[in-house]
């Protein structure tokens, strides 16, 4: 079983042993944020949508290299869900920083200065 778990994680970044560590910030990006909506006292009605997209990106994150135009989908489902709520606001940039970590601009295009932000 170990052997599979090598498996996955190689699967991450192409080097054994090695987690990608923009997956690693989304994952705890988007536990941060799901705790802060589970701690939310007021009803949202949206509440499911959100929850359903968190556990999306969560499992995008952990099952290697995402499709930055998925992510963004969610992240707007998300959004839309919760951003009127100012308690979730930080949460949510924190989600909203991971994701842009997987590079691209606003239009899912290819941030020219690559993913890490330079040449």
């Amino acid at each position: 079983m170990a052997e599979g778990a090598v498996v996955v994680e190689q699967e991450l970044t192409g080097r054994p042993g090695e987690r990608d560590p923009r997956a690693v910030e989304l994952r705890a990006a988007v536990s941060r944020l799901r705790r802060a909506l589970a701690a939310h006292p007021a009803r949202l009605p949206d509440r499911d949508a959100a929850e359903d997209e968190l556990a999306a990106l969560d499992a995008m994150a952990g099952a290697g290299e995402p499709e930055l135009s998925r992510l963004r989908r969610s992240l707007l489902l998300v959004a839309g869900a919760v951003g009127s709520v100012s308690a979730l606001a930080p949460a949510l940039g924190d989600v909203r920083a991971a994701v842009d970590r997987f590079g691209g601009d606003a239009e899912g295009k290819p941030d020219p200065e690559g993913p890490e932000g330079t040449a």
